[in-house]
């Protein structure tokens, strides 16, 4: 484990990775807010009690001032409202910009793999809005966990006489449910992504779980430090949130890229006789 550990910290330097997360980070910030627009857009037609919640919650893990940002958008999208079709056309937009991040991804997976891309655009296009919808549905769904089984818990809790306890305890379980969705999210991104053989989908591996594991630490940490040590606000002014969350995104990406990293590294100490052919164009 030691060893496997040292050599993706070499080949995570080799690999330039860090300039990697930069790259995912533009795109996460052009694929974030489309995206937080068309779930204001569905989950917001109650208003801020329904988008309150799952900002609260992503809120628990980054830092301070990325709460602030997404709480201040979602807000302001929620008070201007939007007729059908401006739904649609956020929904297209969110679509195709997250779609720009899942392309960088696969391009970062190569990197990370060694190896050039060879699959013909014609099946790196669908494979790339197919990752997108995949993702996209996961995150989906933890926004419905978030929002409305707080509700369901109370009625199943008064329905067998567990009051209050009933959201207790499902405030707690939700947090291994949401990481566990994650954890997916991972294990697709690094399945599907490069052009080499990963050895067919897994639900979990070393990789997806360290990445998650990182991710939670890495954010937990970043919160403390910008809430109690740096000084961005004096710094950068009003931009200081902004600096924050930027660099929230980045730590995040270099969380995920690492757990890509793990799982290169694993494949290849293994050699090519644990390895499957993932999706290929053939």
């Amino acid at each position: 484990m030691w060893s496997l550990l040292k050599s993706t910290v070499k080949r995570f330097e080799g690999n330039n990775l860090t300039d990697w997360a930069a790259a995912l980070t533009y795109y996460g910030v052009l694929s974030v807010f489309p995206g937080l627009l068309v779930l204001v857009a569905i989950l917001g037609l109650a208003g801020k009690p329904a988008t309150g919640p799952l900002i609260d919650d992503l809120g628990r893990i980054a830092p301070g001032p990325v709460h602030d940002i997404l709480d201040q958008s979602a807000t302001g999208l929620a008070q201007s409202g939007g007729s059908g079709w401006v739904l649609m056309l956020s929904l297209a937009t969110a679509f195709w910009a997250a779609s720009g991040y899942i392309g960088a991804f696969i391009r970062a997976a190569n990197v990370v793999n060694g190896v050039t891309e060879t699959r013909k655009i014609w099946w790196t296009i669908p494979l790339r809005l197919g990752v997108t919808l995949a993702v996209g549905a996961i995150v989906a769904v933890c926004a419905v966990i978030v929002v409305f089984t707080g509700g369901l818990a109370r009625y199943v809790g008064e329905l067998i006489g567990a009051g209050g306890t009933a959201i207790t305890v499902w405030g707690v379980v939700k947090w291994p449910v949401l990481l566990l969705l994650v954890n997916l999210a991972f294990s697709i991104l690094y399945w599907a992504s490069p052009d080499a053989r990963t050895g067919g989908f897994r639900w979990w591996s070393p990789g997806s779980l360290t990445a998650v594991c990182l991710w939670v630490a890495a954010s937990a940490g970043f919160a403390l430090y910008a809430a109690n040590f740096a000084s961005y606000d004096k710094t950068y002014g009003t931009l200081g949130g902004v600096i924050v969350f930027l660099v929230w995104l980045w730590i995040s990406n270099l969380a995920i890229l690492f757990g890509a990293e793990i799982d290169a590294a694993r494949r290849t100490r293994e050699g090519p006789a644990s390895q499957d052919t993932g999706p290929s164009s053939g």
